[in-house]
């Protein structure tokens, strides 16, 4: 158990965190839809933050696989939240000022195993868990690139015989549904990750007895993570929506499309998966099947390169700031 400061200052965090990941990964839903003008950027926007937010009260599944996956709640301990949760602050605004569509789901992780083996060792990380939300995460975007080159050589089957004009014309008002079916998967499962960071927080201070997510917990995270989203992204939309290949509405609805069944799939299987891993490789199996020589793949070998350091860097960042916070009394 700890102090009701101390549990205070985990929310704050937390939900800090939340509209952090909001605005981080407002692209993940619009990008493409922005870079061919199916939505104005503000329409695009208020559209993403609308449909996170409903998407975060669709169930709670997620968040007790990242609550209970890692570390037993009722030995974490407020000083370990604290620094999970600033470090995967840290490097999300870090790698958002930089422009890199880096994953905020990789970040909360690897700042929960860091903190976690600085102030618990190692023997209090549930490695079997870890494993099974790092095999989400790996094999969520592998799923993605080959079901979006699969559904655009459907697609450039199916319309094959038909003017270029008239395909971007119908396909520009289908990108608006496709981009609300990627806002609605992307707050199903993102925001339950902080859901459950929370909800362990609460039981590990002894405010609840079992792990079950309290509605105020539920609406409280739906409602940061609409903010964020509606703060917006614009650095990571120019990557994610035009510096991979030059997308076309067709492209950019074949992408949106893969990645919102991806995504919501894992949200009913209760497995977090990175929704910035997911759609970007959809874009880039959607690219892939469009001209494999015209995705920009130096573009895409720096997004993957900050996959792998995502869940090393906030880990140790996390682990720093852990052993940092015992200079102040709070957190003696």
């Amino acid at each position: 158990m700890f102090s009701l400061a101390l549990l205070l200052l985990v929310i704050a965090l937390a939900l800090l965190f939340d509209y952090v990941n909001g605005f981080h990964d407002t692209a993940n839903a619009i990008a493409t839809s922005v870079s061919t003008k199916a939505l104005t950027p503000r329409g695009a926007i208020m559209v993403a933050a609308g449909l996170n937010f409903l998407g975060a009260l669709s169930g709670t599944g997620v968040a007790k696989t990242i609550g209970k996956g890692l570390v037993a709640p009722e030995v974490v301990t407020g000083q370990v939240l604290v620094a999970a949760l600033s470090g995967a602050i840290f490097w999300n605004i870090f790698t958002w000022y930089s422009g890199i569509p880096s994953s905020s789901s990789h970040a909360l992780i690897g700042g929960v195993v860091g903190a976690v083996v600085a102030g618990l060792g190692f023997s209090s990380v549930n490695w079997s868990g870890f494993k099974e939300i790092l095999a989400a995460l790996i094999l969520s975007p592998v799923v993605a690139f080959t079901l979006g080159s699969v559904i655009m050589t459907i697609l450039f089957w199916i319309f094959k015989d038909t003017s270029p004009a008239k395909i971007n014309n119908n396909f520009r008002r289908l990108q608006v549904l496709s981009a609300c079916m990627a806002a609605f998967s992307h707050g199903s499962n993102d925001a339950q990750k902080t859901m459950g960071i929370i909800t362990m927080g609460l039981v590990s201070a002894g405010y609840l007895r079992s792990f079950d997510v309290p509605l105020w917990v539920i609406i409280a995270c739906a409602m940061a993570m609409a903010l964020g989203t509606a703060a917006g992204g614009w650095k990571i939309i120019r990557t994610m929506g035009g510096k991979i290949f030059r997308i076309e509405p067709i492209n950019g609805f074949a992408a949106d499309f893969t990645s919102s069944c991806v995504i919501y799939g894992a949200t009913l299987l209760h497995a977090p998966v990175s929704t910035t891993h997911v759609v970007s490789s959809s874009i880039m199996g959607v690219g892939a099947a469009k001209r494999f020589k015209g995705v920009r793949w130096g573009i895409a070998q720096q997004i993957i390169t900050a996959w792998l350091l995502t869940i090393p860097s906030s880990g140790v960042v996390s682990y720093m700031i852990y052993k940092l916070l015992g200079i102040f009394p709070l957190f003696r």
